[in-house]
């Protein structure tokens, strides 16, 4: 089961491949994150609500929420992260 430390990679991961590109911001959505880093789609080996909590977590001035389920954990989950990024 994927642990806090491995979508925390994934998604610093795909900040410094963007701003390799010399990008000024990465989109980023939940239920793609979580597919890179496993176990989704499934109903029972899943952490979406984890890979939320790691999205929110890494928000910083000048980033933006696209898109937010109701209850503001989900798939549909989508940010987009301005770069450079201090930690990436």
């Amino acid at each position: 089961m994927p642990t806090k430390e491995d979508f925390l990679s994934e998604l610093r991961s795909q900040f410094r491949r963007a701003q390799d590109r010399g990008a000024r911001y990465v989109t980023i959505n939940a239920g793609e994150l979580h597919r890179r880093v496993g176990s989704y789609p499934s109903r029972s080996g899943h952490r979406m609500p984890l890979c939320c909590d790691v999205m929110y977590s890494e928000r910083r001035n000048g980033d933006e929420i696209i898109a937010a389920p109701p209850k503001g954990k989900g798939a549909s989950l989508t940010i987009r992260y301005s770069l450079p990024r201090e930690s990436a």
